[in-house]
């Protein structure tokens, strides 16, 4: 409805349209359309002009903005419409000038919202500190609620350290600076950094004027990584290397420090071009090694927990700071295991003993094999030489048996040990393994933790007998039981015995089809008793000389 004084008379019509000529004279038309077609020129779309409130009803408001027809505003633009009444100013943007219904299209909030986004943009170029609160988490940050603007603030905006609780924010009213506008999406992205920034800075200049290597400084815990703990120091950045901790192992920094934990810490180095710092925690309690040898005297037993393992030994934290070897070889007095892990695991807590102390080097020696006594240091009381037993064969070698006496003391028997007269290659050619054998002790060393065993001693030296049954130029009869490439070996029989020997390759002169099974006559050439060793020839009777036949004698005949 348009207001309008016509010759001194005031008068409202909706439209210009329902002027009719019999109630106005034509000078009082052309007036009223000159005055509607300026007010055309003077509005434009998409501009914030002033209005007057005509009505309020329940779907909307209805404004005058002094065009030819009011337009409506719906009621869900306004937060307080109760506080608003009819005639009061009140500024709208005209969205546009004709409607579905041919009246004007208004909108109070673009309005406000227009005005607002002035304030806001002068914020932006001013730099200026604005507060907002708030309203709830998305990916990548928060919404703020600035001026009733919804604006957006990152993650990495929120602050100087990492967040890691955005909800803890949610509700909360803050200060920040607009650090960006997108002024055709009408975006805001926000910034709370920036002013902590400030303010950190200035405190860290300060405290790095002040500060000094080996000041004590109370800190507060802002992140942990895998290689340390990062601090703030009254602004100024430190970083605690896992190293500098504790004087104990540590396997993670969490397990020393919690985030937002406040520390006592020992400046240990000041980088002034980087403005940071290194900063230590062990450094604050006294070094575990002072008076070591008095704490830990060679000899005495300690209490601890295997903290890692290698392919030598074990590695025990007796306290925080001081660990000690276990070698290998002082686990077991007998057992010969291949890995630590066989007789440890990691946690498990030990009793062992201080073997030696390298103070210089940081260096325990530790044995859990002292807790027992030295079945070594008996051995010559329990396995006197010449002393008989029964064990079993463990191990073949090329050359011997190593034969288990009781759990973890082992003797070896050596090949040419196993038999008085049997030539033997390998001791799998005679004995086999987890087979019981008979032994008799021939030699010990202590030192060198070697037993020397003999199984042939169980039974007298045939070879006594052998000399005489075998001497050189005796005529013998046997079996050829093996064709090696020098010759044969043969198997002939002394004292009930069977002895093998070596027949020369030449007999096969006087038996040239000479083969495995056969048997043949041959003449005694040499018989080295210590070496258990006897050589034959071939011998033909027919073909025997005077000397031969003189130096003949039987097995039977002395």
């Amino acid at each position: 409805m348009t207001e309008k004084k016509v010759d001194d008379q005031e008068i409202w019509i909706d439209d210009i349209s329902e002027l009719e000529s019999d109630e106005y004279t034509a000078e009082q038309i052309e007036e009223m359309n000159a005055f509607y077609d300026s007010s055309m020129n003077d509005i434009k779309r998409g501009e914030v002009v002033d209005g007057k409130i005509i009505n309020i009803s329940p779907i909307g408001v209805a404004v005058d903005i002094g065009f030819k027809s009011e337009g409506l505003i719906s009621s869900e633009e306004f937060d307080d419409i109760d506080s608003f009444n009819p005639g009061d100013s009140i500024r709208v943007y005209l969205e546009s000038v004709e409607g579905k219904d041919g009246k004007l299209v208004l909108s109070k909030k673009k309005a406000d919202f227009l005005a607002v986004w002035e304030d806001i943009r002068k914020f932006h170029e001013e730099q200026t500190i604005i507060k907002g609160k708030c309203l709830r988490r998305v990916k990548g940050g928060i919404v703020v609620d600035v001026l009733g603007i919804d604006a957006f603030l990152p993650g990495s905006q929120i602050d100087v350290y990492p967040v890691r609780d955005f909800d803890a924010l949610i509700s909360q009213t803050m200060e920040f600076k607009i650090v960006k506008l997108n002024e055709q999406r009408k975006n805001i992205v926000l910034s709370r950094k920036i002013i902590l920034e400030g303010e950190l800075f200035a405190r860290r200049d300060k405290t790095l004027e002040e500060i000094k290597v080996g000041d004590v400084k109370e800190a507060i815990v802002k992140n942990i990584t895998d290689f340390g703990v990062f601090v703030d120091i009254n602004g100024l950045d430190g970083l605690i290397y896992i190293t500098d901790l504790s004087w104990g192992r540590v396997n993670h920094p969490s397990e020393i420090c919690k985030l937002d934990q406040t520390i006592n810490v020992q400046i240990l180095d000041i980088d002034y071009d980087k403005k940071r710092v290194s900063a230590g925690l062990k450094q604050l309690a006294p070094h575990p090694w002072e008076g070591i040898e008095e704490k830990y005297p060679v000899g005495s037993k300690v209490t601890g927990k295997v903290v890692s393992i290698t392919d030598y030994g074990a590695f025990i934290e007796i306290e925080k700071g001081i660990e000690g070897l276990i070698h290998i070889t002082e686990m077991s007095w007998v057992q010969h295991a291949k890995h630590p892990s066989h007789y440890l695991h990691l946690g498990d807590v030990v009793e062992a003993v201080v073997l030696s102390i390298k103070k210089e080097e940081k260096k325990i020696s530790l044995g859990i094999k002292q807790l027992e006594p030295d079945p070594w240091a008996i051995i010559e009381e329990k396995y006197p030489v010449g002393s008989k037993h029964s064990g079993i064969i463990r191990n073949l070698t090329a050359f011997g048996a190593f034969v288990e006496l009781e759990e973890g003391i082992d003797g070896l028997i050596h090949i040419s040990d196993l038999s008085w007269t049997k030539k033997i290659r390998h001791p799998k050619d005679l004995v086999k393994k987890g087979q019981e054998i008979e032994v008799m002790v021939l030699d010990i060393n202590r030192e060198e933790r070697r037993i020397s065993l003999g199984h042939k001693q169980l039974t007298e030296d045939p070879w006594e007998a052998h000399s005489r049954n075998l001497s050189v130029g005796s005529i013998v009869s046997g079996v050829v039981i093996k064709t090696i490439e020098k010759g044969f070996i043969v198997s002939i029989e002394s004292e009930d015995e069977k002895v093998e020997a070596f027949l020369k390759k030449s007999a096969l002169d006087l038996y040239p089809n000479l083969k495995e099974g056969d048997s043949v006559d041959m003449k005694v050439d040499t018989f080295d008793r210590d070496s258990k060793r006897v050589m034959l020839s071939g011998y033909n009777e027919d073909a025997a000389s005077d000397s031969d036949i003189k130096n003949y004698s039987r097995p039977d005949e002395d």
